[in-house]
């Protein structure tokens, strides 16, 4: 009979295509991990993984398995949160991974809420850019993870996450206080191209945006300075080092003296925000709440038309 450790084990390293990696994902040593490996291998009678550069790919006996384990793996976290639900799991402690943002404008009045209406709910709150939650969450350091859509993010049909949609927001221009189109209601992002961009550093999903965004306005942004702090990229802009586009929340409470904030015209860049937890565990009595309260604290920033 297969093992289901052993299952998690080569999702581990599925997702992080080493056995270094999976390793530390998973606070195991490399050696245990290639132990627990061959005995998947020996269980089920095939190979499961082949070289592929300094890393490992799965054969298509691993792909086989890996399809079944997402859904063996979905069915315990099920079978979980029905036993946690049968023994009126009320009290208990989550560990929700989200961006700066997400904290503020979304974490933080759903735990205010929380308190109110499940006082035996513990949160603990982790900060973790857009693309780092699930990964946290695969990993079993976090239960929730509020996260950024990205390229090469988790799809909907991916069969080791349940995603819950909660707000989608526009990306507002930040232009210098004396910049030439600071006079007009809207900007249009081909008026930008030849300026200097701040932005945020590659990998941050925001970066993600601003360059698509630009790529389908016709040009390539020339970042010349990056931070992922928007309370930085705006005093850069509010220094005349550039032009940026922020999320319009995160442009909530700040200091705007020295910029001028337009919307966008055309096709706007968008970020769009999604809770996640592993499939199954979406109805655990301990996730169910936060889910909803999230859900509901979101409400109010949701901008979609």
């Amino acid at each position: 009979m297969i093992d289901p450790r052993r299952l998690r084990i080569l999702r581990a390293v599925a997702d992080h295509r080493t056995v270094t990696a999976a390793a530390a994902a998973l606070y195991l040593t490399p050696s245990a991990v290639s132990q627990q490996l061959a005995a998947l291998e020996q269980e089920t009678g095939h190979a499961l993984l082949t070289r592929s550069g300094r890393g490992v790919r799965l054969t298509a006996a691993g792909e086989i398995l890996l399809a079944h384990t997402h859904e063996v793996l979905a069915q315990l976290e099920r079978a979980e949160a029905e036993l946690a639900a049968y023994a009126g799991g009320t009290a208990g402690d989550v560990t929700v991974a989200a961006f700066a943002t997400g904290i503020a404008e979304v974490l933080a009045p759903a735990i205010a809420r929380l308190a109110r209406e499940h006082p035996g709910l513990r949160l603990r709150v982790r900060d973790a850019e857009g693309d780092e939650s699930l990964p946290l969450v695969l990993d079993g350091e976090a239960d929730i993870a509020l996260a950024v859509e990205y390229r090469g993010a988790p799809g909907a049909d991916d069969g080791r996450l349940s995603v819950v949609p909660l707000y989608a927001e526009p990306f507002d221009a930040v232009l210098p206080a004396g910049h030439p189109l600071a006079d007009l209601p809207e900007v249009s992002l081909p008026d930008l191209s030849d300026a200097d961009w701040v932005g945020q550093y590659p990998g941050n999903p925001c970066h993600d945006v601003t360059l698509l965004a630009c790529e389908l306005a016709g040009f390539q942004p020339r970042f010349r300075h990056s931070s992922d702090d928007f309370r930085a990229v705006t005093a850069l802009v509010g220094a005349g080092a550039g032009v940026a586009l922020v999320p319009r929340s995160a442009l909530r409470g700040m200091d705007l003296k020295e910029v001028q904030v337009r919307p966008v015209t055309g096709l706007p860049a968008t970020r769009r925000v999604f809770a996640a937890t592993r499939r199954g565990a979406e109805t655990h009595p301990l996730l169910a709440p936060i889910l909803g309260a999230l859900t509901r604290e979101a409400s109010r920033l949701d901008t979609r038309g």
